[in-house]
């Protein structure tokens, strides 16, 4: 009871910064105007590029595996798509947390994949504004090497060592959807008008991040609640103290602080 009660009481913070949001009052913020100018075209033009080498790898991947599918697989096929799923919601989780908890916007790397977190803890609803290029690109490079090598398997090898570990190639290959898709889940959960009827629906059956859901994270300093493709495991992980017992490892390790950066530019005012 309690557990829930934090999360109502969490919510209802998302719901005041939802009102700051629609005020203009975050979308002024100097620290996500200028997090917002960071997306370059160089980034843009690595992201089409990805998005484009993924595309062509899923569907190349999907062919084949239906090609070498036989009935008597399926049982495997559907275990081993929701341990995809699974994996792929605490993989969204680690490096959510990992880009949310550590670094700096400074230099490449942190130019190309931290900025966006800053950016979107400053003003969540920026992304609702991104194409599908801005919002899918990181993700599909992500990608791009899994389905490679799982492509080039399945032209090289026999069809009986292919029929043998078909399983476990559905399993890369579900890992690899969910994974290039996270960041749209992510997106609709920020998305409160003009959302296809079946996308609410799979939103209100917990298939994809549900908004109520991912509005707890929401909450500064953001520390929380980090799986943003399912969100099925936040709980779970909320519960053994996942996240925070990592934080106060690496922290008594290293003598970094947890969120530093991201308190930063949250505190910006030119």
């Amino acid at each position: 009871m309690l557990a829930e009660a934090t999360c109502l009481m969490k919510y209802d913070d998302a719901n005041n910064l939802k009102s700051k949001l629609q005020s203009g009052m975050v979308r002024n913020h100097a620290g996500a105007q200028e997090l917002a100018k960071g997306y370059t075209a160089g980034i843009r033009r690595v992201e089409i590029a990805s998005i484009i080498s993924c595309g062509i790898l899923v569907l190349f991947v999907f062919c084949c595996l239906c090609w070498h599918f036989r009935l008597n697989q399926l049982g495997g096929v559907l275990v081993n798509a929701v341990l995809a799923i699974i994996v792929a919601d605490f993989l969204s989780g680690l490096v959510h947390w990992a880009a949310d908890t550590w670094g700096s916007v400074n230099g490449r790397f942190g130019r190309t994949f931290i900025r966006p977190f800053r950016e979107h803890h400053i003003d969540p609803t920026a992304m609702t504004y991104h194409d599908l290029i801005e919002t899918n690109g990181h993700n599909c490079l992500l990608t791009v090497i899994p389905l490679m090598i799982v492509s080039h398997q399945l032209i090289t090898l026999s069809d009986d060592k292919i029929a043998a570990t078909c399983s476990s190639y559905w399993f890369v290959f579900i890992l690899c959807i969910f994974v290039t898709l996270t960041n749209q889940f992510h997106k609709w959960s920020h998305t409160h008008n003009d959302l296809p009827f079946w996308v609410e629906k799979l939103q209100d059956w917990h298939i994809i991040l549900p908004k109520k859901h991912h509005h707890i994270h929401h909450v500064s300093p953001h520390e929380t609640y980090f799986c943003i493709t399912t969100g099925w495991l936040n709980y779970p992980l909320e519960r053994i103290h996942f996240w925070s017992t990592l934080e106060w490892l690496i922290e008594k390790t290293t003598g970094l602080h947890p969120r530093d950066d991201d308190l930063r530019w949250a505190n910006k005012t030119d």
